[in-house]
């Protein structure tokens, strides 16, 4: 069960592979700018740790902190947000260059866009950043979760006003059960996820995701620092393919090697990538591992093929790898400031502590050219937004480190 890395033989440069004009420099102003129109907007913090860095024998480690965003504890909201806006543009009418919240909630605007009821399945902070937002425009909001959800992800998407229903489906079949019941009702779903016939919606989703890969790059600007990598955690992959394409595009040749990071029971791009032939591919069962944020298997037909293009390597992991990021970050060293990551948004952290320090990790760290000249970028795509989940972890060692020495 240790972990288990793929490196891309295939990897495009910068023109040559997958088109990225949907995620240029440009758009990710626009997306930005739309969200900046919320008061709740701030950009979220970039924490560098000089003291992890030294105990892991690289030059710098930059952890995006997403559990400070719009007071939901989590990235996801972005890419709701977003795709909810440009749908209601599009229907009323409203130009996007300029697009408001306040412009959405003018009373010609509402008049025009009539009652929607928005649908959405979710392993929870897609549903609550959907929630929050359906609440803040005024439109109703359906949120289906997979079986085995936390009850306070249930509880902080009612707290939103939307409907939450869990159900007996893994995630990805609960997303099919959405997509028919919006079929039949008239509703329109909102999934952070894409299948051939349904794809502009989640094209709006990754671009709303730009926003903090925006940030990322202004900050690291800023303190004079641009990554060598960037580890990214991949659920369908929409999150993943929206950073890999987004900061490619503004970067080009001078963008990081970007690693992909799943659990071993959900890695549907880890399948496909193995798998060699440039498809997505599914994996199946119960998709049951600690980070549930990612436990989907079957990727976003979209993002693979960004992810395919431009990524170095991609790796599967135990849950434990997520366990011990949260640990890790949960308790600084050298005066370095505690993250409260939760353990989807830990796992990218974990995985950079194990390529450096673990006796089994020699041949990939050298693969990927992980050393002290090396400045990594992760995300930490989340807070504890399961408190008791982390807590087990952080303080009472759920998950232990399966592989020590």
């Amino acid at each position: 069960m240790s972990v288990r890395m793929h490196l891309n033989p295939s990897r495009k440069s910068f023109g040559n592979g997958t088109d990225l004009s949907a995620l240029s420099p440009g758009v990710a102003e626009s997306v930005r700018a739309f969200h900046a129109t919320f008061k709740e907007y701030k950009p979220t913090p970039l924490v560098n740790l000089p003291g992890l860095s030294k105990e892991l024998g690289i030059k710098k480690l930059l952890v995006k902190d997403e559990s400070k965003r719009f007071g939901l504890n989590a990235f996801k909201v972005l890419g709701g947000s977003y795709a909810m806006g440009r749908y209601l543009a599009d229907k009323i009418g409203l130009p996007l260059q300029g697009l408001s919240r306040d412009a959405l909630l003018s009373p010609q605007a509402r008049a025009k866009a009539g009652d929607i009821t928005f649908v959405t399945t979710t392993d929870g902070n897609h549903g609550r950043g959907l929630a929050w937002t359906a609440r803040e425009l005024g439109y109703k909001c359906i949120v289906f979760m997979p079986k085995g959800s936390e009850q306070i992800r249930v509880d902080n998407i009612l707290a939103e006003g939307a409907e939450c229903t869990v159900t007996e489906f893994n995630y990805d079949d609960a997303v099919r059960m959405s997509w028919n019941l919006a079929q039949e009702k008239g509703y329109v779903m909102v999934q952070d996820t894409a299948w051939d016939g349904y794809e502009e919606i989640p094209t709006w989703i990754m671009q709303g995701y730009m926003t903090l890969a925006l940030e990322a790059l202004e900050q690291m600007k800023a303190a004079g620092t641009l990554p060598t990598h960037c580890f990214l955690q991949a659920g369908v992959g929409s999150y993943a393919g929206a950073v890999v394409g987004s900061l490619t595009a503004a970067l080009g040749p001078d963008a990081p090697r970007f690693i992909v990071v799943e659990p071993h029971k959900a890695n549907c791009i880890y399948a496909s990538a193995v798998a060699g032939d440039g498809k997505p591919h599914n994996v199946t069962g119960d998709l049951q591992t600690l980070m549930a944020g990612l436990a989907c298997g079957e990727p976003n037909t979209i993002s693979w093929n960004i992810l395919r293009d431009y990524c170095a390597a991609y790796i599967s992991c135990p849950d434990y790898v997520a366990a011990n990021g949260m640990r890790i970050l949960a308790a600084p060293v050298h005066n370095d400031a505690p993250i409260v990551s939760g353990e989807s948004g830990a796992v990218t952290t974990g995985i950079v502590q194990w390529l450096m320090q673990h006796p089994a990790a020699r041949a990939q760290r050298q693969l990927l050219g992980l050393g002290p000249d090396s400045s990594v970028l992760v995300i930490s795509t989340e807070g504890d937004t399961a408190p008791q989940v982390y807590r087990n972890v952080v303080w009472f060692g759920d998950h232990p480190d399966l592989d020590l020495p």
